[in-house]
């Protein structure tokens, strides 16, 4: 997925709930991560999901089952919990985070799932939801055998640091799973990509330096990669925005590439399942659009009221065409919705 720091993409319908806790405890004001949806190529708009800053004041958490101590150093302390072999915790259990849960909790019913998130703000949600939640920085009593990282890189001065720290939570048995992005593959003229494709070399471009330090960091642990596309719904990803602006300075023969968040998720859960440590998968439709496709389908569909008039570019980098006809072979994976045509109901 090429991701977007988002900060302000119209959804229309949010079904992600939140997180509390009970006792009395104070949080640095240095832990904040925004969340941020991913998208495989970067309009000239940036969206955000972003939980607010954390106060360095104490703050009420109250929790319908269990409270959190806190060390001499400041780190919190779950109370102790037996951690079973299918148990999962979630970092950043945000849209794509909860809907693993979802799926996560279809293979293995009786499993718990925690969600550690930089402030109590969704707890509550998480809880109605079934997952456990906890602060980062948490301390478990044992280590989980699955650890998924769904957190964008996002206002996080050291992401490879935050993806060590999760790494610190798995005892390397079942599987640890970084959700990435599909932004860091080398090609900018609508060429074809897959699994193997280069990558930006590393020193060429910030953003995608900080991915692929995140990814090293999960591999030399024998975790594993997933390199989304971009996720949407249909009232969440790039297209809403474009439509919300109606003309966009971008040029309309752009090719990106997609996957609806639960094909996101079942893909994820599949390759937990799987275990294939050391790896690197992408995630992806296989059927990439130009952006005025994008647009047109929209407005075949008869889904959305407002009308596009247009890109109004004709400069810029192209995109990419991504194939991961491998990671499906390997996985056993096939996707609900095979491209955004289809999901919109409309035949092509």
């Amino acid at each position: 997925m090429g991701f977007i720091s988002c900060t302000s993409f119209p959804k229309t319908i949010s079904r992600i709930p939140s997180t509390h806790f009970s006792k009395q405890l104070t949080l640095p004001s240095s832990c904040l991560l925004n969340f941020a949806l991913r998208r495989e190529d970067k309009p000239n708009f940036s969206l955000s999901l972003s939980t607010s800053s954390i106060m360095a004041t104490p703050i009420q958490a109250s929790s319908s089952s269990s409270t959190i101590d806190e060390t001499s150093d400041g780190l919190k302390v779950q109370p102790p919990v037996s951690i079973g072999a299918n148990d999962l915790l979630i970092v950043g259990p945000g849209v794509l985070g909860r809907l693993v849960a979802e799926k996560w909790r279809e293979v293995h019913a009786d499993c718990q799932i925690f969600g550690q998130t930089v402030t109590t703000n969704h707890h509550a949600e998480l809880e109605k939801l079934g997952i456990k939640p906890s602060l980062k920085g948490t301390e478990f009593e044992g280590k989980f055998s699955y650890v998924i990282f769904c957190a964008p890189p996002s206002q996080s001065p050291d992401y490879a640091a935050e993806l060590r720290m999760a790494a610190s939570k798995w005892n390397s048995e079942g599987s640890f799973l970084f959700t990435s992005s599909s932004a860091p593959y080398n090609c900018f003229d609508n060429g074809e990509c897959n699994e193997e494709s280069p990558v930006v070399p590393l020193g060429k471009s910030p953003r995608t330096d900080v991915l692929l330090k995140a990814e090293k960091v999960v591999l030399e642990c024998g975790g594993t990669v997933l390199r989304l596309a971009g996720l949407y719904t249909e009232t969440r990803g790039a297209h809403t925005y474009w439509l919300s602006k109606e003309t966009v300075d971008a040029r309309p023969d752009h090719i990106l590439n997609l996957i609806h968040y639960e094909d996101a998720a079942s893909l994820a859960v599949a390759i937990m399942k799987k275990k294939a440590g050391g790896r690197i998968f992408l995630g992806c439709d296989n059927h990439p659009l130009s952006r005025q496709e994008v647009m047109d389908l929209m407005a075949q569909s008869g889904k959305y009221d407002k009308k596009f008039k247009g890109f109004t570019s004709t400069s810029g980098p192209l995109g990419k065409k991504l194939n991961n006809s491998r990671t499906r072979e390997e996985i056993g994976w096939e996707p609900k919705y095979p491209s955004f045509a289809q999901f919109l109901g409309v035949s092509k």
